[in-house]
Order: C-alpha cells, then sequence, then structure tokens
C-alpha cells in the first residue's frame, strides 16, 4: 500500500524554501485515486511505464495523509479523479464514494465509445463537474505514435461537454508532445468550436523539455480560454513559456499525487527528460529509459521540485505574490465555482 513518509531533507526544503511562499490555501487541480484491488484497463495504448513503479495505489485517505506529510501549514484541496491504467467503472465508482465522504470536487474518467447521453446522465446525477479523457482509453488498432486527441476526445464528447459548460482535463498524445503540429491545430479547434468547455491542457502539453515546447506557444498564446496545468512537470523553460504566453491567470497546479511523491529530480539530454532516482527505491529499473538512478542521499520528492521550479520562474517573471496565490489557488477555485 502507498504511503508517503517525509524525510529530514524533505522538511527542510518545506521550511526553508516552500513554507512561506505558498499561501494558506491551495487546489490540487489534477490528482488519481484508486485500489489496487481495481482490474487492470487491459490492453495499453500509450502512456509512460514507469509511473507504475511509484505506487500501485492511492486512496483518498493516502491522498488526505499525504498533503497533511508535505504542506503541514497548508490547507489542500483536490480535484480527483481515477487512475489511468485501471478499470473506468470501478474507478468512477470510487471516486464518486470518495467525494461523498471527503467533499472531493470530481472529473469523469471516459472511454472514447461511450455515448454523449450515458456521460451526461453518469455525469449529471453523480455530481462530476466534467471529464478526464486519457489516449489509452482510444481504439485500439491506432498506432501509439499516430493517436490524436479527437480519437479519445470524440466530437460527441466536446460538444455534450460545451453544451453543459464542464471542464475537460485533457493528457495530449504523441511523441513530439506540445510541439506536434497536429496536437496544436487540434487544441486551437477545440478553443474554437467550443467555448464553454472549459479546457485544461496538462501537464503544459507533457512540455518536459526546452526541446518539447517548440513554437507552440505562438499559437496558443492567441487563446482566451484555454487553461495549463503544470503538473508533474518540474521544466522551467515549459512553465515560464507559458506564463509568458497566457500569463499567471490561466496556468494551474496540479501534482498527479502518487505521481509526485517520487523521490526524484530530473535532468534533460538531447531534448529527453530523465527522472534520477535513490538506488534501489523503485526495484529494477534498467528497462524504463526515463529512469536513472543515484547514490545521493538528499533527494526529494516531485512535489517539492514542481513548487521549487514554479518559485524560479515567479523570481525571473517577477511575478507577485498575489500571481502566487492566483495559480495555487485563486484560478482553480474560479474554475470550479464557475461549473
Amino acid at each position: 500500500m502507498f504511503q508517503l513518509r517525509t524525510t529530514a531533507y524533505d522538511r527542510q526544503v518545506y521550511e526553508t524554501e516552500l513554507r512561506n511562499f505558498l499561501p494558506d490555501k491551495m487546489i490540487d487541480i489534477h490528482t488519481h485515486i484508486w485500489k489496487n484491488t481495481f482490474r487492470p484497463q487491459g490492453q495499453p495504448n500509450g502512456g509512460s511505464t514507469w509511473i507504475d513503479m511509484v505506487a500501485d495505489e492511492q486512496t483518498a485517505e493516502n491522498l488526505l495523509e499525504s498533503y497533511r506529510e508535505m504542506f503541514p501549514c497548508q490547507s489542500v484541496t483536490p480535484l480527483v479523479f481515477g487512475g489511468c491504467s485501471h478499470d473506468v467503472g470501478q474507478c468512477n465508482a470510487y471516486v464518486k464514494e470518495s467525494a461523498q465522504k471527503y467533499g472531493f470536487p470530481t472529473l469523469f474518467r471516459t472511454e472514447y465509445s461511450m455515448s454523449p447521453d450515458y456521460l451526461e446522465e453518469e455525469v449529471e446525477k453523480n455530481g462530476f463537474l466534467g471529464l478526464k479523457p486519457y489516449l489509452t482509453n482510444c481504439p485500439p488498432y491506432i498506432p501509439v505514435k499516430e493517436i490524436r486527441i479527437f480519437d479519445y476526445l470524440p466530437y460527441e464528447h466536446l460538444e455534450v461537454a460545451n453544451k453543459n459548460g464542464w471542464i475537460v482535463m485533457l493528457h495530449i498524445p504523441r511523441s513530439l508532445r506540445l510541439r506536434d503540429p497536429v496536437n496544436v491545430a487540434q487544441l486551437m479547434e477545440i478553443e474554437k468550436r467550443y467555448p464553454n468547455v472549459r479546457l485544461i491542457v496538462a501537464h503544459v502539453g507533457r512540455a518536459y523539455s526546452k526541446e518539447d515546447i517548440g513554437d507552440a506557444f505562438e499559437v496558443l498564446r492567441h487563446t482566451r480560454r484555454m487553461l495549463f496545468d503544470f503538473t508533474a512537470n518540474v521544466c522551467d523553460d515549459a512553465i515560464k513559456a507559458c506564463l509568458e504566453a497566457v500569463g499567471p491567470k490561466r496556468l494551474l497546479f496540479g501534482s498527479d499525487m502518487p505521481i509526485s511523491s517520487m523521490r526524484m529530480y530530473r535532468v534533460v539530454e538531447n531534448g529527453i527528460y530523465y527522472n534520477v532516482v535513490p538506488r534501489g527505491l523503485y526495484g529494477d529499473v534498467s528497462g524504463d529509459p526515463h529512469m536513472r538512478e543515484t547514490d545521493e542521499r538528499d533527494v526529494t520528492t516531485m512535489m517539492y521540485e514542481e513548487l521549487r521550479a514554479l518559485k524560479r520562474c515567479a523570481a525571473e517573471l517577477k511575478l507577485s505574490d498575489g500571481d502566487i496565490e492566483d495559480i495555487l489557488y485563486q484560478n482553480a477555485e474560479n474554475l470550479l465555482r464557475g461549473v
């Protein structure tokens, strides 16, 4: 069972670097909960593999305890949805149950084949605020490198989301990530065709290195409603580029918990990111192309590394305390309240 325990080094990072930087209240716009007893989703079609090394489950109770460990002086509210590699039905039922117990705002995980009528009924009657499609939930015959946004977020789903003003949390596909021209074109299509969809582009479009950004923000800067979260993203260049393009009112904090409990720091070589983790902590990582090991002892969590990256960008861009509070709390509060 997943259980986070902070270290002396974690506490040092929090007290000296983060405690006074963070507002009293935070909203984590991007978290997963599921149980290890849930059925696997089935045949995978894309998505990273290293995330499975971090935790085999995250219950609602695990999540709340993790916040207490990592943010002892802050109150953190999560927007919750199911794990992306487990049975959609079981995940959605557990998310609904947890929301009733703890008052979480929630998103409904989708499959590409769900009908619009089914989506509308399930979302409305169970109190979800919108949809969480994922690239693994697309027709299985599509090669991973050829998956497009509308293969797992079909037009019919966008139409019902637009009708109801729902949030759509979108993890974009394809190996070129944010700089892929197909991704950028389809994001712009969503922006233009579905003005009532509250679209969040997760992970700053999976731009985990400077090379992943390309010239995407030369186009995306012309959007007016599209939101971005910097979930599980420790890349200063990506966070800075997003802020420069759309400003602090359209950037949201997300953690991808339990993924951001990983003890790591990230290095980039030739445009490829590598998670550097304490040796032996996550078993045999030799088969994963994004994992490396270190004998260093002072390695903190991805959660803290992500917030360190935001702090560096805030200093460089001279963001105000109000801007920081917007990114870490108020933008998400306005979004959730508006649905």
